[in-house]
């Protein structure tokens, strides 16, 4: 599955973002990278532990929590802090399968062990289309090769099972914060199930109303989620 999120931040909480990352020290992007990606990765990252990164992550986090497309999409259990990269000309990652299983900084914590298994990945994205050149997100999947490329502030959600890789970028530069998603649905067919009928029960209500059959609709789906979920 893969879900666009459109406009998750506005016009001027990407200005604010780009402020404080612009102002901020960047490292290589290995840092979070796994044993066999870190060969692939070569990008640029803002320290997870950075006051930027912090203030920025929490935007991230409450503007997600407000949204009801990604609730919808993503069931979240546990949403991994989002972290922010920058991909400069000649910088590209090559195909890599997200690691299962990511460990939650302590320094964020308070020294609780918290692991987040990634069921879905996300990349905000935070520069304009028409500001670079190349730097794709490219998904592939059963159903083939998906090129994404969204506007400022749009927001791509896709199975972290994919292989997936971003193409280099030959001009400007490309920036966004990604991060993983938990579900409480571990089962990705179930949950797709579960979203396209959130989906037409949401549209069936604005076209007739609570209807008995839409009553009837959204019971079933709360009975799915008590079989399905986790939480």
């Amino acid at each position: 599955m893969l879900v666009e999120i459109p406009n998750l931040l506005t016009k001027e909480e990407v200005a604010h973002c780009r402020d404080l990352l612009g102002a901020s020290d960047w490292v290589d992007g290995k840092v979070t990278a796994g044993a066999k990606s870190a060969g692939a990765k070569h990008n640029l990252q803002v320290p997870e532990s950075s006051p930027a990164a912090l203030t920025l992550g929490d935007l991230i986090l409450s503007k997600l929590g407000r949204n009801e497309r990604f609730t919808s999409a993503s069931l979240a259990l546990r949403v991994f802090p989002p972290l922010f990269n920058r991909y400069d000309s000649g910088m590209k990652f090559d195909t890599h399968i997200d690691n299962a299983i990511r460990f939650v900084p302590q320094a964020l914590t308070g020294g609780a062990s918290i692991r987040v298994r990634t069921d879905m990945s996300a990349t905000l994205f935070l520069t304009d289309p028409a500001d670079y050149d190349g730097g794709e997100l490219v998904v592939l999947d059963t159903f083939g090769e998906h090129r994404v490329k969204l506007a400022a502030g749009h927001m791509v959600l896709y199975s972290a099972s994919s292989r997936h890789h971003v193409t280099p970028t030959t001009r400007g530069s490309r920036w966004s914060s990604f991060f993983w998603i938990q579900s409480m649905v571990r089962d990705e067919a179930a949950r797709v199930m579960l979203f396209e009928l959130d989906a037409a029960v949401q549209g069936l209500r604005k076209q007739y109303g609570d209807t008995s059959e839409v009553v009837s609709l959204t019971g079933l789906y709360h009975n799915l989620m008590r079989r399905w979920s986790e939480a």
